[in-house]
């Protein structure tokens, strides 16, 4: 298994919120790797929030290529961040780690955002292809006021490693995932949280409907739904492909990836809606055991279950302050001023949300539509 660990705030707050909760569910991961994803972006990247960022990791080699081939698309560099790294044993330093903000080139300035993004996402996978044989350019996102970091190790050290606890680095909503290996070599194409499009997931559990999800989604036309280096990548592109390709709301990705009985849907003031997404997107349906922490791009985040519910998963704080964790005890160390008696467990129905802000949350329970 894995452990997750999503804040979401009204207020900036550093990773190391994260990681330090992470540490406290160790049992649940094995240090083979952490990653990061940061939205809302404060400090220095508080001024570019609506300039795309790149981030990723490059070799001495790689940041050459990557300098040339963004410089003949026309992006032109505003900012450069890169954590001040500190030598921590167990851990392999690589050449570069950089989130860079760009400027669009000038023909996209004056576009409509959609045209921006399919070219964000674009450059993102041709970059992806260019460094892919000899890792000499790694990239996990393109898009305005979105920052990740993966790395491989334990997430503690790699706090120390990338200097986090003494890092300008803050934004109001981060995801945390503390990686346990199991189906596959430590890559970090396969360490969550994945992201697409203003969309991003993190998952514990393993996904045994993998395969006709994939085939499914490679299957769509769709540019950005390749690689599937972790069988937990598709819980993002499921997210991404109900809400932005198909525009249904937040609640249709629970019914889509786990549909209900004919007659529980009878019962449902959408029946017909819900019978639909059953039948026409049968192939989605996941096949846990899972808990699937994601957000969407105005800054919802949220929290479901698979059918099975047998990975653990709690939400819980304050108004101002949520977190979505594998534990208590990581919401304990996160926001240990709360009223611990209000903590939500959700189960198979259940689909927690809470709104941008940090400030309500809901359960929509499945059965009531």
């Amino acid at each position: 298994m894995c452990r997750l660990v999503a804040i979401t705030s009204d207020e900036y707050f550093s990773p190391i919120e994260n990681i330090i909760a992470l540490e406290t569910m160790k049992e649940g991961h094995d240090g083979s790797g952490m990653g990061l994803a940061l939205k809302g972006l404060g400090g220095e990247f508080e001024e570019f929030k609506d300039y795309p960022i790149l981030s990723g990791i490059c070799s001495r080699d790689g940041i050459n290529k990557l300098d040339s081939f963004m410089d003949r698309l026309g992006f032109r560099l505003k900012y450069t961040w890169t954590p001040k790294t500190r030598p921590v044993k167990g851990i392999e330093a690589r050449d570069y780690y950089f989130s860079r903000v760009y400027d669009y080139p000038d023909v996209f300035k004056d576009r409509p955002f959609e045209d921006k993004e399919n070219l964000l996402l674009n450059t993102r996978l041709s970059l992806r292809k260019l460094g892919e044989s000899d890792e000499s350019i790694i990239v996990f996102s393109f898009y305005p006021d979105i920052i990740t970091l993966k790395e491989v190790g334990d997430p503690l050290q790699l706090g120390t490693f990338f200097g986090l606890d003494k890092s300008s680095l803050k934004a109001k909503i981060i995801l945390a995932q503390g990686r346990q290996n199991t189906n596959y070599a430590i890559n970090l194409y396969a360490c969550h949280p994945f992201f697409i499009q203003g969309y991003g997931s993190m998952t514990n559990g393993e996904n045994t409907a993998f395969v006709p999800i994939r085939e499914f989604l490679s299957g769509r036309g769709f540019p950005g739904y390749i690689g599937y280096n972790s069988d937990s990548e598709v819980f993002c592109h499921i997210l991404h492909y109900t809400c932005k390709r198909l525009g249904y709301p937040l609640t249709y990705y629970k019914d889509i990836v786990t549909p209900l009985k004919q007659e529980e849907i009878n019962a449902r003031a959408d029946s017909e809606a819900a019978r639909f997404l059953k039948i026409s997107l049968r192939p989605l349906c996941i096949d846990g055991p899972n808990c699937v922490i994601g957000f969407t791009p105005d800054g919802t985040c949220f929290m479901v279950q698979d059918a099975k519910k047998l990975r653990p998963g709690v939400v819980g704080g304050s108004k101002g302050k949520y977190g979505l964790m594998s534990e208590e005890c990581g919401l304990d160390s996160a926001i240990p001023k709360r009223e611990r008696s209000e903590d939500i467990f959700p189960m198979k129905f259940d689909m927690v949300i809470i709104k941008p802000g940090a400030r309500e949350v809901t359960v929509w329970n499945q059965l009531h539509g």
